[in-house]
């Protein structure tokens, strides 16, 4: 909505053939303007690949997929296929607790401990419990530097003390650039 206000009076851009390009491209994307004009098509010969795609399409179609199926051509069960079978029965949401065996334990190792240890850390609830002594570290000239950019990088702070630019030659890559951005502006 308030996009157009204190829109100015703009630049007239001179009409080029790349403009009227893109106008007629526009034009042809429309939603609106894309059946008006068709004109008369040319008939094209029904080959054997457009009569498999449409067959093809009938097999894939969610209604008709199963209509007439035919006879299948029986295939022998490898042990590849029972493997498969076993697999999706350990994949089933229903059957994965079904004849859960007994299972490994494993010793508690340092590893282990140390894991357990960064889970309770990781913890939303539990990262502020306990908060030890922290290790002061010296203020070095890195440390300054990095908060100088922390500052840099704030959304409120980046634009206090703006200094002064570099102004940049206009060199013909910079106009081609800037007309490409009116044509994909949204509002022109």
């Amino acid at each position: 909505v308030l996009y157009r206000e204190d829109l100015g009076t703009g630049i007239p851009t001179p009409v080029t053939p790349e403009i009227e390009r893109v106008k007629r491209n526009q034009e042809h994307i429309s939603s609106v303007l894309y059946k008006e004009g068709l004109g008369t098509g040319i008939p094209t010969p029904v080959t054997p690949e457009m009569e498999r795609v449409k067959r093809n399409q009938e097999h894939i179609s969610s209604v008709l997929y199963k209509e007439g199926p035919g006879i299948g051509t029986p295939v022998p069960v490898t042990p590849e296929m029972e493997r498969v079978k076993r697999n999706q029965e350990h994949f089933s949401s229903v059957l994965y607790k079904e004849e859960l065996g007994t299972g490994t334990p494993t010793a508690v190792t340092p590893e282990v401990e140390r894991v357990k240890r960064n889970q309770e850390n990781f913890s939303s609830v539990l990262y502020k419990e306990e908060l030890g002594t922290g290790t002061p570290t010296a203020v070095t000239p890195e440390v300054e530097r990095v908060k100088r950019n922390q500052e840099n990088f704030s959304s409120v702070l980046y634009k206090e003390e703006l200094g002064t630019g570099t102004p940049t030659a206009v060199t013909p890559e910079v106009e081609r650039v800037k007309r490409n951005q009116e044509h994909i502006s949204s509002v022109l």
